[in-house]
Formats: structure tokens, sequence, C-alpha cells
């Protein structure tokens, strides 16, 4: 079956959907994205993708192309014509189509895309026995409170993590945790949870959201702050949250030991928490 995928206005073929070489998502990166998880052919958590969507749209001042109604019809139109009962949904807007210039043109149409991918969550050996992390100086821009496309600071950095066996990089700027290359990161000291608080230098993730949550509804000790780069390393747990990781335990840092070694006791309460309320949200889903 050929993937389908959403391009200006048609669902056609991957393999015939092309754009233009002067479309500023090319030249620039000018442009934001949303991933979107599907469990079950349902979208999970889609209003508030879509919330996170429309304030990277403002914050780049790409005007906002759809409606959420539009939208949501757009995310089940392309789970229903791609085969897959886990998918992820990948929505890009780009500034459009303009000769060069650094400048925002005034009267290009924004290129709306859309794909659908195979999810593909983590393995069970990776949540029994954990994922090896390193570390790294985030360099990145001042603005990754933004989904935006252009991501080379990210992929230089995912693949520095890639080199060494590692699934994800966790990042410190000033001396403090910022968050992975494609993750936002928590750390677990003496049952407490500790999540860095939601800035210009981190993702406002949407599992992030779900581990506040839980974290909240069931008593788990949590606090919302800056952490230093000595207490991360000092940790008894470390995870990393997204979309397509959900939530996983970093058994290693830079080689040497987290806690024990193993995912922890609050890791192993709150992948818990995260499966359940996920198959809560899917059953109300269907």
């Amino acid at each position: 079956m050929s993937e389908i995928v959403y391009l200006n206005g048609e669902f056609i073929a991957l393999e015939n959907a092309k754009i233009s070489v002067l479309d500023r998502g090319f030249i620039f990166g000018d442009g934001v994205y949303e991933v979107i998880p599907a469990y079950s052919r349902h979208p999970f958590r889609l209003a508030e993708h879509l919330v996170r969507f429309q304030r990277s749209h403002d914050a780049v001042r790409i005007a906002y192309p759809f409606s959420d109604a539009e939208w949501t019809r757009l995310v089940h139109d392309l789970i229903a014509r791609n085969a897959g009962e886990d998918q992820s949904i990948y929505l890009q807007v780009t500034r459009g189509v303009a000769k060069r210039d650094h400048a925002f043109p005034k009267d290009a149409r924004p290129t709306v895309f859309g794909m659908s991918t195979p999810l593909v969550t983590p393995a069970k050996e990776a949540v029994d026995d954990g994922v090896h992390g390193i570390t790294a100086v985030d360099y990145r821009w001042l603005k990754c409170d933004v989904k935006s496309t252009s991501l080379l600071a990210n992929c230089l950095l995912r693949q520095q993590a890639a080199d060494a066996g590692a699934v994800e990089v966790v990042m410190f700027r000033d001396g403090f945790l910022t968050e992975g290359s494609s993750s936002n990161v928590f750390v677990v000291k003496n049952g407490v949870i500790l999540a860095t608080p939601k800035d210009n230098l981190v993702l406002p993730g949407i599992t992030y959201d779900v581990v506040l949550e839980l974290a909240r509804a069931n008593g788990i000790p949590l606090e919302v702050r800056p952490i230093s780069e000595a207490e991360v390393r000092a940790a008894d747990e470390i995870w990393v949250t997204s979309s397509t990781k959900e939530v996983l335990a970093v058994s290693t840092l830079d080689e040497r030991a987290v806690g024990g070694g193993k995912p922890g006791t609050v890791f192993r309460r709150m992948h818990q928490l995260y499966q359940d309320f996920k198959r809560t949200v899917m059953r109300q889903a269907a």
C-alpha cells in the first residue's frame, strides 16, 4: 500500500509529492511542525498538540492556515488513508514559496504538508533495562520552546549520541539541565521527581505535561524548578519523555550507572501509570 500524504489541499502518493526549491522551508528552514501519536488509529492528546502547533505559528509569525476542526479532520483523514493501527502523524507548515530574501515575503501562501509513518514505541527490553545516554553542552538557539523545522543543532547533538551508541543526549546550559535533543528530561532524587520549568530553553512537551498530571494526581512528590548539572549526575533516576519515547529510563549516563544501573521504582510506577492513562484515553476515543 502506497503511503498517502497531504500537500496543499491534496492527498497524494508520497512519491508524487513535490515542492518548489524556493520554498522557504527548504531554503531557510522557515517553518514549524508537530508530531502526534495515534494509538489504535486514534490520535493521542490531539487538542494539546494543536495548541502547541498554533503557538509555534504565532511565535514565528506564520499564518495558522486551518482551524482546529480542519486540522482534526486532516489528522483523521491521514490515519484513515494509511495502514497501521499505531501511527505517527507529522504536520509541517512553512512560510511558503518566494524569491530568496531573509525578510518575510508579503504575499507567500504557507505550504502545508502532512504524513503518517509507523509509530514505533520503545521495545520491552529498553523499558525493562533502561537506555544509554550521554551529556553535551546545549548550543542551540534561544527559542527552543518553538517547534521549528530548523533542527540542525538538534541533529548534530542526536548524532553525537548515536555515534556513542546512546539513545539520547542530555543537555546543559550554564550549568543547568535543559532537555534532550528530541525529548524532555526528568530527574528523580530521594523519591522526588524533578522537572525543568517551561521557558524559552525547553520545548513544552505533551508527554511532559502528562507526567506532571499523573504525578500530581497520584501523590508522587514533584518539584518543578531549575536542576543543576550536579543534581543530574547524582540522580537516582533519569528519564526521557516524548511522544515516541513515551517515558523511558536512562540507566547509564556518560558510561556511568544512574542509581543502581536499572530503571528505578519511581520510573516503574510512572511507566505503568502512563500506560494505564493511555489505554483509558484510547478507550474513551473509541
